[in-house]
């Protein structure tokens, strides 16, 4: 299976730092952000990886190159032009996703979470994963009904927030051009189909957004290392 790497977000709330910096480069426990990403998608197989850059993307390409020093290869989605949202950026990587269905990942996230748990084949057009919600999102995005995923508008189930982990079908995305799209509208729609399914993650998940996040994930390398 492919995977597909969200790395063309500005990374406002992370200023001055992403000023001259890509979010995806922002370095951490003595990697950067997108290298640990990548080097966990290595360790459980996958071998193609594509990777969308706007701001500043030259630093990712130049950071990262054709891939084989992490074991895999990269190809790369332009959108230097102006970003095109996580729903229009899958869209207009599509041509370079070789599989169906195929793993999309954000960045900008640090979890223990095993990759070697997605389902290769998902019986919907997509599943999700989700965790506890953060304090930065305390009514969550989805409702989990046990391996269903449905909307919040009514939830029966527990309130989760989405991870930015999914693996998604190309008939989730059909009949759509690239432009600047997010991807919960076409998530909701499938959800009202029932087609997305899901599962909950009890582990680590961070979403490094804001520099006080950044410093929490700073924070737990440094104590994993020390232990």
């Amino acid at each position: 299976m492919d995977a597909f790497i969200l790395a063309a977000g500005r990374g406002e709330r992370l200023r001055p730092l992403t000023d001259t910096l890509p979010k995806p480069l922002i370095p951490v426990g003595g990697s950067t952000l997108i290298e640990i990403r990548i080097r966990s998608l290595a360790a459980v197989g996958i071998t193609h990886i594509v990777v969308n850059h706007a701001h500043l993307g030259q630093q990712i390409l130049q950071r990262l190159g054709d891939g084989s020093r992490y074991g895999v290869r990269i190809s790369y989605s332009d959108e230097s032009r102006g970003a095109l949202g996580t729903g229009g950026g899958i869209i207009k990587a599509l041509p370079l996703l070789q599989s169906d269905p195929f793993l999309v990942v954000n960045s900008d996230i640090w979890t223990d979470y095993s990759f070697t748990n997605l389902p290769s084949a998902p019986s919907r057009l997509a599943h999700l994963v989700l965790v506890g919600n953060p304090a930065h999102n305390p009514t969550g995005d989805f409702c989990l009904c046990g391996d269903r995923v449905d909307k919040l508008d009514g939830c029966m189930g527990r309130r989760a927030t989405f991870t930015g982990i999914g693996v998604y079908r190309r008939a989730l995305f059909a009949d759509r051009a690239p432009a600047v799209l997010p991807l919960a509208p076409l998530l909701v729609s499938a959800c009202d189909r029932k087609l997305v399914s899901g599962e909950y993650h009890t582990g680590v998940w961070l979403d490094i957004g804001t520099p006080e996040r950044l410093q929490t994930l700073n924070n737990l390398l440094a104590e994993q290392e020390s232990d």
